[in-house]
């Protein structure tokens, strides 16, 4: 869904419309992640690394003192996973997901977008005769960075169909919540349901009072501030005590907001007849394009490399190649091949507005595994150990080719649809 086509109904000045658009968001992150690299590999590193792991918060609080490389992915990450929860709840609803058969292609997909990668890194490594502590990372390929992914989409496919970005957004959701699930489950000592059990019911208060007074939330801008954000922040907390990553907390929360049926649909346009996702989606977009994602970017993509030195000692660690090799094959293998055997074989199908070729291109987009991987790294290895410095070497790695293999193939696909608006034929409304 790009904003480059902005209505003129929309609301705020021209600065707030500019950090509402989809390739603003993404060419700040991509900027702030090559500032992170580059310091990060300077001899300004010591000062990086020192401001990314300094304890901020309140000490004698449980949950709320963290680095500030923490507090980036998992506490302002969230309200980009909110943003990411209204507007799927959108197009389920009443959007290019409103279709069963269309919005189970992603979600298969994504399933085979995990399981393929793990089983790459774990023959690669089998195949290699490399340590037995080395398979601990088969889950470190499995991620798809949505924040990443999404971004990189929108700098180079602004006018690409709706439905390919909803497809690599809802893929990209889904692999988070399978690797949220791994997470919990193989790398998390146990969950605390009590904590899970709070959570739920806030989340049910949510949904009610939103829905409950849906049009004085609309009508009173203030009141989402000053009601829904403590409710949301509480329920952040809850979720993060529980053991489970926080970011999920956004994405339910998202979830909760209700969604009006309406024909045409302007997305991101405040409308009483849409509903209140929208119009939320409308107001924080600003605030997720021009603070959360390039500051989660710069604190998540400071890797040190260690020069060539380190780059090539990662070249013959079988960690490495089995990251590099799961997201960059491993990926658009899966995905590519669940989506067309569901296609295939099945009554789920593929939307028509964009081609197979459309289709491998967001794949290796997808291979981009960034912060999630390198989260599930630090989980596998431990931070400090050659192994957990050779994985991120490989997830640097494999995620930058991706995003430049990815951004070629979609490129001139972009231009190509880009070429057909301006002749008058909107790729939005084939059939």
């Amino acid at each position: 869904m790009s904003t480059d086509t902005q209505t003129a109904s929309d609301t705020g000045g021209p600065f707030t419309n500019f950090l509402r658009r989809d390739t603003t968001g993404g060419l700040l992150l991509l900027i702030a992640m090559v500032l992170a690299l580059v310091i990060a590999n300077s001899p300004w590193g010591d000062f990086y690394f020192g401001l990314r792991d300094a304890e901020v918060g309140p000490g004698g609080v449980a949950g709320l003192q963290h680095t500030v490389g923490h507090w980036a992915s998992d506490g302002l990450l969230a309200v980009f996973f909110f943003l990411t929860g209204l507007e799927l709840k959108t197009e389920f609803v009443d959007g290019e997901l409103h279709n069963i058969r269309k919005a189970i292609l992603p979600v298969v997909a994504a399933a085979g977008g995990v399981l393929v990668p793990a089983l790459i890194f774990l023959g690669v490594n089998l195949f290699a005769g490399g340590e037995p502590t080395a398979l601990h990372g088969w889950a470190i390929p499995t991620a798809t960075d949505i924040a990443f992914a999404v971004s990189v989409l929108a700098v180079v496919g602004s006018s690409l169909p709706v439905a390919m970005r909803t497809f690599l957004l809802t893929l990209a959701v889904v692999d988070d919540l399978i690797a949220i699930a791994i997470i919990a489950f193989v790398y998390t000592d146990s969950v605390k349901f009590p904590f899970l059990l709070g959570a739920a019911v806030l989340l049910g208060l949510f949904w009610f009072l939103t829905h409950k007074y849906m049009g004085w939330f609309m009508a009173q801008h203030w009141a989402a501030w000053v009601i829904l954000l403590p409710i949301g922040l509480v329920t952040w907390w809850l979720v993060y005590e529980s053991g489970i990553h926080a970011t999920i907390a956004g994405v339910l929360l998202g979830f909760m907001v209700p969604v009006l049926k309406q024909k045409p649909r302007v997305i991101r346009q405040e409308d009483p007849r849409m509903g209140l996702a929208p119009a939320l989606e409308h107001r924080f977009r600003p605030l997720s394009n021009g603070l959360v994602i390039p500051v989660f970017a710069f604190f998540s993509a400071g890797v040190a490399v260690g020069g060539w030195e380190g780059i090539s000692s990662a070249a013959t660690d079988p960690v490495a190649l089995g990251i590099v090799a799961g997201l960059l094959l491993g990926k658009p293998i899966g995905i590519f091949g669940a989506a067309w055997l569901m296609d295939r074989f099945t009554s789920a199908e593929k939307d028509r507005d964009y081609t197979w070729f459309d289709m491998l291109g967001m794949t290796i987009v997808a291979g981009i595994g960034f912060t999630v991987s390198l989260l599930v790294a630090e989980l596998s290895f431990g931070e400090g150990s050659p192994h957990s410095d050779h994985a991120k070497v490989g997830i640097l790695c494999g995620s930058l080719l991706a995003a430049l293999i990815g951004a070629a193939l979609v490129a001139p696909r972009n231009a190509k649809y880009k070429a057909m608006r301006a002749a008058g034929h909107d790729p939005d409304t084939l059939d």
